[in-house]
């Protein structure tokens, strides 16, 4: 009786759950990989994203005052805008047709300065002279 029992009973063998585990393993590694570089590019985009909203708006200021103050110098550089966002703006000077660019990043090293190789977006506009 304890022979038909024994021959009866079916169930997982050692064999079988380490090459099961090897296969879980073998597939999760590169799932975990894939989830790890899209979380790190969601994060450049991101951060891409807000220097393009902080650009836009930092010119869109300046645009604003050159309306009435026209001849007043607009050159910032390294100011914050948000934590370790800054913005750096660079005008001509030039009294009939003025160039204003803003270039926005983060401040990776957290020197205060906003280096070349930290800027994320640079933003170029045109400004005349509208009142006489």
């Amino acid at each position: 009786m304890c022979r038909k029992l024994i021959k009866n009973y079916s169930g997982v063998t050692l064999t079988e759950v380490i090459v099961a585990s090897a296969l879980l393993i073998i597939a999760i590694v590169p799932i975990l990989k894939a989830l790890t570089t899209v979380h790190l590019n969601s994060s450049i985009i991101e951060r891409k994203t807000l220097c393009l909203i902080y650009a836009q708006g930092k010119l869109d200021e300046v645009k604003a005052h050159s309306i009435y103050r026209y001849f007043e110098n607009f050159n910032k550089t390294s100011t914050t805008i948000d934590g370790l966002y800054m913005y750096t703006v660079t005008d001509d000077q030039d009294p009939n047709l003025r160039t204003v660019s803003v270039s926005t990043g983060y401040d990776i090293d957290g020197n205060s300065y906003l280096s070349s190789d930290e800027v994320e977006v640079t933003l170029t506009t045109y400004l005349a002279k509208r009142w006489i």
